[in-house]
């Protein structure tokens, strides 16, 4: 038998997180149920006043969470936020690395600015948050866990994606790498693929390819058909989907599981 109970396998009271990218869709999401599971958690975005109002509405709601601006291109945003957490919470036990941006080029046009601004924000920024909170984690020695949030696309590609692909590929190794030195010091790294989930990004960036591809409104119904026929389960994932994972990854519950990628997608990579 377990020496922790159901209820004591997803009870966060006394746990400290940081979710990046944290003002809405997936973001939010996850800092709903961690905050939810008794978790105080730091949220991080680039976006102010979706923070400021996010933060806001889970107060409200009796949640302990903190917002801080940051952008997670920048090296030393990572430490500062991670500062920022210790100092009003104490302590640092989860990190989910969430930010990321996903705009559509094709791969002739794609320019290095678009490159390194995708790289810097999806790749460089989600490594140094995760070195910046790993270390005050093997200062305080009580372990930790570190999700990161990757996509189908690291597996397979969408087609011109090809800057977001390769920096999704990279978290999935990443992943991996970081979990095989970080282990000695029990502290958990995983990642999350999403496929096709309905969240405000999303929405915008279909909204910019729509626009450049210059579809009908009949072209459109058609796409977005063909695209749910193709997964299994016949819907479009929600935010919470990838939360209620990232929820397992980060509790007791995956004490055993490291250097992992679970791909949450409805089954579409099997059509």
């Amino acid at each position: 038998m377990s020496e922790l109970s159901i209820q004591q396998l997803f009870d966060f009271h006394g746990k400290v997180a940081i979710v990046t990218g944290a003002a809405m869709g997936i973001g939010r999401a996850i800092a709903e149920r961690l905050s939810e599971a008794g978790a105080s958690v730091m949220l991080t975005d680039i976006n102010v006043e979706a923070t400021q109002k996010t933060v806001k509405e889970l107060k409200a709601m009796g949640r302990t969470v903190e917002g801080f601006q940051a952008d997670a291109s920048q090296v030393a945003s990572a430490a500062q936020v991670v500062k920022a957490t210790v100092d009003r919470f104490g302590s640092l036990d989860i990190l989910v690395n969430n930010a990321g941006i996903f705009p559509f080029s094709p791969m002739l046009s794609t320019t290095e600015a678009l490159w390194d601004k995708v790289l810097d924000i999806n790749l460089k920024g989600l490594f140094f948050f995760t070195q910046a909170a790993a270390k005050v984690m093997v200062e305080k020695g009580k372990g930790g866990k570190i999700v990161n949030i990757a996509s189908i696309d690291a597996l397979h590609p969408t087609g011109n994606l090809v800057h977001y692909d390769s920096s999704k590929g990279g978290v999935v190794m990443a992943t991996k790498a970081m979990a095989l030195e970080l282990g000695s010091h029990q502290i958990h790294v995983n990642a999350v693929a999403p496929g096709g989930i309905d969240t405000p990004g999303a929405t915008n960036s279909s909204a910019t390819m729509i626009q450049a591809a210059k579809l009908t409104p009949e072209q459109l119904k058609a796409m977005g058909d063909a695209f749910i026929q193709r997964i299994p389960l016949r819907r479009q994932g929600i935010p919470d989907d990838i939360a209620r994972v990232a929820l397992f990854l980060a509790s007791p519950a995956a004490d055993y599981i490291t250097g992992e990628t679970i791909v949450v997608d409805g089954g579409y990579l099997l059509s």
